[in-house]
């Protein structure tokens, strides 16, 4: 966990993704988010095209329904058409046209449902992979709870926006533009003027209201990912919260902002109060005022009872969409600026890169050669600080040093969690920035300081290191952990699940399944980051035991606080702030005094100690 104290301070990655309430809508690139949709509909293109289709299909039969029930009314309203044998036509005619403006809305949402899901697949695949490309420093600085929530949230508004914009949007302009045509075409100018008018008003009272209250979604927005944040974190930390007795501060903090979320909700559903009656309201206005030149036509005798009903049908059918438009757009809104959260999560850079014509580590044993390494995770605070030792092929090294002196990071650094800022890591000859990361993992084995599995069952977290091993590969690298006896008391044995990160195994117990996992992967180097720190006395001479068969022939570190552990390595590096301060076998340190003799002689008066107060 070196370094990691030194980054309390810096500013947070996440803040920008999270806190979106202080992004106005100008800084949300809506059109090029919308235009990034577009790889995820090409796969299934074909099925795009014939659900609009079917959309066009459909809307027709809507607009010829209203010029159906005309006829029938003006047939009605004859002498001839009361005999009931001209109008039969007509209302075959109408059912006709309801049955297939139904099969046709039916058969596009069929259709188009591959589109939705499948879009959604990709974007959350995408996602996930991209978190797991990012350096280790955003995954420090991240918050988890916020994270998910976010990537819920912005892959569902894909689907949202694509089902609003094929489904309601498109339809309603389509809708729009037929009646409009019609309603100028065979009317006096001042119906389609009403109706223009009507929708015009509409449209810019919605827009305009609706950018003002839209504030009030977002901070809902960003007080529920903060809320679920803390959330996560309280229950992660179950153990932390009751040994301080904090259970009540927790649940005090997380009803403090839903509190705040409260009164956000409250004044986002009151103005979406205001906003409908508004809407309402103008639609009332245009509806009358058609209605009012339809019916002063009719008594004019300029149009007839059938042209009544038709303008009336057609309002109607115009302006029921319509009022769901200002729903429609709010949801669209909404789901912009979820998706938002994706798309610059997706655009956050990749600190570690691999470059061009990047080399694939060749197999078996290889060197490592740390060259007069430095890095630091803020400029102006070194971490590591001319860093230069080697380990031969096959060979070990191990290194000792305070807490906080840079021994961990050395591991992350020849993992390329992150780039140095100078100097050199070299494996097998090769600089690691010239490595395919993905080669350069494949053959580099950790036991961690802080084991974290996963809620799954013992043989799964093992299997883990290699997944294409055989049971019987397991079976053994268990063995070489001293975990066999272990799993064989348990009632479910091989597969007792772990539960969350691990929590109902012991310390102990976690780093024996670390170590199997290790030992199964049969890397070309290994590291131990203080992979015995959790164990006692009689179990760490055992895995000692274990990992030194583990490690025969491998280049292996050796990270450890405890001496004892590492006594009998021939080459033992000592650090302290980030330095090389000594170097030498178990005998040649102490001889030389220092730091490593210090902390030599403190352990072993510990030791003596606890055995003293055991006896």
């Amino acid at each position: 966990m070196d370094g990691i104290r030194n980054m309390a301070n810096s500013s947070r990655v996440m803040s920008a993704l999270v806190r979106r309430t202080r992004l106005p809508h100008a800084e949300r690139a809506d059109w090029r988010n919308l235009r990034r949709i577009l790889p995820y509909l090409w796969e299934y293109r074909g099925r795009v095209v014939f659900a609009l289709a079917c959309l066009v299909v459909a809307k027709l039969a809507v607009i010829g329904v209203p010029l159906v029930l005309k006829e029938i009314v003006d047939a009605l309203d004859t002498e001839r058409g009361r005999a009931l044998a001209l109008p039969l036509v007509f209302l075959t005619a109408y059912g006709g046209l309801r049955l297939v403006s139904a099969l046709f809305n039916e058969l596009r949402d069929a259709v188009f449902a591959r589109v939705r899901y499948r879009a959604m697949r990709r974007l959350s695949l995408r996602v996930l992979s991209h978190l797991h490309q990012l350096s280790l420093r955003f995954h420090l600085e991240r918050e988890t709870g916020a994270v998910f929530r976010d990537l819920e949230r912005g892959t569902q508004s894909v689907s949202t926006i694509l089902n609003y914009l094929a489904f309601h949007i498109l339809p309603v302009a389509a809708e729009f533009a037929l009646v409009a045509l019609y309603l100028f075409g065979l009317y006096p100018a001042h119906f389609g003027a009403a109706v223009f008018s009507t929708v015009a008003v509409y449209v810019v009272f919605t827009v305009l209201f609706t950018n003002w209250r839209v504030r009030f979604r977002y901070r809902m927005n960003e007080l529920d990912s903060r809320a679920n944040q803390l959330a996560v974190d309280s229950v992660i930390n179950y153990e932390t919260v009751k040994y301080f007795n904090s259970e009540e501060a927790e649940c005090r903090r997380y009803g403090d902002l839903l509190k705040e979320w409260e009164q956000a909700a409250v004044m986002s559903q009151t103005t979406m109060s205001a906003l409908n009656f508004g809407q309402g309201l103008i639609i009332a206005a245009g509806l009358t005022s058609v209605m009012f030149f339809a019916a002063t036509g009719v008594i004019a005798g300029d149009m007839t009872l059938g042209d009544l009903i038709l303008v009336n049908t057609m309002m109607l059918q115009l302006f029921l969409p319509l009022g769901m438009l200002g729903v429609v757009y709010r949801a669209v809104r909404y789901a912009l600026a979820d998706m938002d959260l994706i798309f610059r999560l997706l655009d956050q850079p990749r600190e570690v890169r691999d470059r061009d014509g990047a080399v694939e580590l060749p197999e078996g044993a290889c060197d490592v050669v740390f060259d007069n390494v430095g890095f630091h995770y803020r400029p102006g605070r070194e971490i590591i600080e001319r860093a230069d030792f080697s380990v031969a092929a096959g060979g070990k090294v191990a290194i000792v040093g305070p807490s906080g002196s840079g021994k961990s990071t050395l591991a992350r650094l020849l993992f390329r969690f992150y780039d140095v800022q100078r100097g050199a890591i070299r494996v097998g000859g090769v600089d690691v920035r010239d490595c395919a990361q993905d080669s350069l993992r494949r053959r580099i084995g950790i036991v961690p300081q802080d084991t974290v599995l996963f809620n799954r069952t013992i043989y799964e977290n093992i299997l883990y290191g290699r997944p294409g091993a055989s049971r019987g590969e397991v079976l053994a690298a268990a063995r070489a952990a001293d975990l066999d006896d272990f799993i064989a008391r348990l009632p479910d044995g091989w597969d007792t699940l772990v539960g969350e990160r691990g929590l109902k195994l012991s310390g102990g117990e976690k780093q024996k399944v670390s170590i199997a996992r290790a030992v199964l992967k049969k890397p070309s180097i290994m590291v131990f980051d203080e992979a015995t720190s959790s164990l006692d006395s009689r179990s760490e001479r055992a895995i000692l035991k274990a990992l030194e068969r583990a490690s025969a022939g491998i280049t292996t570190l050796v990270i450890a606080h405890r001496l004892s552990t590492v006594v009998h390595i021939g080459h033992i590096l000592v650090m302290d702030r980030g330095r090389i301060v000594g170097q030498g076998t178990h005998e040649q340190l102490l001889a030389e005094g220092g730091l490593y003799r210090t902390f030599w002689n403190l352990q072993s008066r510990r030791a003596e100690g606890a055995e003293a107060a055991h006896a």
